[in-house]
């Protein structure tokens, strides 16, 4: 027999997380629901997920949203990669870019002739053999052309740099067009049904009761109904990445617009640097332990690109995740399921994810137990998955130069993390599990960029001469050149294509 429908959606909680769910429930949903979204302007969002991973094209297409017009909306550039500076060794330099490594040649991957060339002294740096990286040192960027068949200029991948406020604020337009209800001011009470403990309601400060039957919770690090309603708990993870602050602070622009995220470490911790085209978007997230808040501040402002715009914001954090993201009749999207810093810029796609997973178990009024555990299970294994990587960040490291890069190096890792680098020294191989987030080329750029090397290469690269693979890698290198070569200016592009109005 057919359980009943669901009739209301009550969204708690706007920003990014809320919005970006509003835009994709009334676009699956088409209008079969009642969706309502309620938040207070006088609660602040985090609003520091500037920066994003190529995944997000996916949603804006489904969402309908349209490139250009949301860049200019937002102030939006283009992002090839994450450089990091200091992470190996003071002084190292490398960058995680998106999309494929070289070509693969007969059965073995690009990267394990890279490996034995290397050992022979006669490779050069990764750079030279991914189109997203050589561009981004260029300060090159267009988009792909599909025209231009095998070509690397036809698989450009690529993400986006943006003012997440003003993100909300498109989303939060499409959204209502397409029928969401918006209610402003704050929940002062959360109400359960007597029976099984369901939310059954929120009640306003002006004593409205909204009532739903699937609630979502948006409602960021406060978890006010997954976690101070529900209780559904928190696992803490800061054992292994051990920052708990962050100081946030834009700064004025400098004629170079990057089209990469940067992540520098310093002593205590990192700062990241997102160039927008009205300004630049800064911060330093540090271990509390290792410094206090008046150093990291003093950090952060001498090591801006330019004037500061505002005061250093703080935000307190701990990283982890949500034990059940979902809960009765209580899904937790966003900061309220979990905390992941922003190295890798995997907050604003988890939000994606999550959307994704709640829509592939959209559930009826029967709220089926084997979906909800399937549910949490998928939760858990992306966030672990992720985490695995971030944490590698961390324990890759050889700084000799403070303590708390020492205590990271130390560390005992996740034996999931332990079994991917046990892997990948013996002969250099990486393999992506069950669709997890990071691909084999994301690994792999981490590891040799952080200055780890597999102690040997997959014995079949020794089927082709050293002559042949040599002659191969040249090619690729002369091929990426001359298409990087052939690429605009990151800033003329953009000024031709989604040039924001002045702020």
């Amino acid at each position: 027999m057919q359980v009943p429908h669901l009739n209301t959606i009550v969204i708690v909680g706007g920003g990014t997380a809320g919005w970006m769910t509003a835009t994709a429930l009334a676009t699956a949903l088409r209008g079969r629901y009642r969706i309502r979204l309620v938040e207070s302007d006088e609660i602040g969002i985090v609003g520091v997920g500037e920066a994003t991973i190529p995944m997000i094209q996916r949603f804006n297409t489904v969402a309908g949203i349209d490139e250009a017009e949301f860049l200019k909306a937002t102030n939006g550039t283009f992002k090839l990669g994450v450089e990091f500076v200091n992470w190996g060794r003071l002084g190292d330099r490398y960058t995680h870019g998106f999309g494929r490594l070289g070509q693969d040649l007969w059965m073995v991957g690009f990267e394990q002739y890279w490996h034995k060339m290397r050992a022979l002294g006669q490779a050069r740096d990764l750079a030279d053999y991914s189109i997203t990286r050589a561009a981004a040192r260029a300060n090159k960027f267009m988009l792909p052309r599909a025209d231009l068949g095998n070509s690397p200029l036809a698989e450009i991948t690529y993400a986006y740099h943006f003012d997440a406020g003003l993100y909300a604020r498109h989303l939060r337009k499409l959204s209502e067009a397409r029928g969401v209800e918006r209610t402003e001011g704050k929940i002062v009470r959360v109400t359960q049904r007597a029976h099984d403990g369901h939310v059954d309601a929120v009640v306003m400060e002006n004593g409205e009761r909204i009532e739903g039957d699937l609630f979502i919770d948006c409602s960021g690090f406060r978890g006010l109904l997954i976690e101070q309603t529900l209780k559904a708990g928190y696992e803490d993870w800061s054992h292994w990445l051990p920052c708990d602050r962050a100081l946030a602070v834009p700064c004025e622009s400098v004629p170079a617009l990057t089209p990469y995220t940067r992540a520098t470490a310093h002593k205590s911790g990192w700062q990241w640097r997102i160039p927008l085209q009205n300004r630049i978007g800064n911060g330093h997230v540090y271990c509390s332990r290792h410094i206090s808040d008046d150093e990291a501040a003093h950090v952060l402002l001498s090591n801006l690109d330019g004037k500061p715009l505002a005061d250093p914001r703080p935000i307190r954090f701990t990283t982890g995740m949500r034990k059940k993201a979902w809960d009765k009749n209580v899904v937790a999207i966003g900061l309220s399921s979990g905390f992941l810093e922003p190295i890798e810029s995997t907050s604003i796609h988890m939000i994606q994810d999550s959307i994704q997973r709640l829509l592939d178990y959209f559930p009826d009024q029967g709220f089926s137990a084997a979906d909800v555990e399937a549910f949490n299970r998928l939760s858990r294994f992306h966030y672990e998955r992720i985490r695995d990587f971030i944490i590698l960040h961390y324990y890759a490291n050889q700084r000799d130069d403070a303590a708390f890069w020492q205590e990271c190096a130390r560390m005992e890792i996740p034996a999931t993390l332990r079994d991917k680098i046990d892997l990948f020294r013996t002969h250099g191989r990486l393999r992506r599990v069950d669709g997890e987030l990071f691909t084999e080329v994301g690994w792999l750029q981490v590891l040799v960029g952080q200055n780890i090397h597999p102690q040997a290469y997959h014995p079949l690269v020794d089927v082709q001469s050293e002559e042949g693979i040599r002659e191969y890698m040249e090619g690729v290198a002369d091929v990426i050149r001359q298409c990087v070569d052939f690429m605009p200016d990151h800033a003329a592009f953009i000024d031709g294509y989604a040039k924001a109005p002045k702020m």
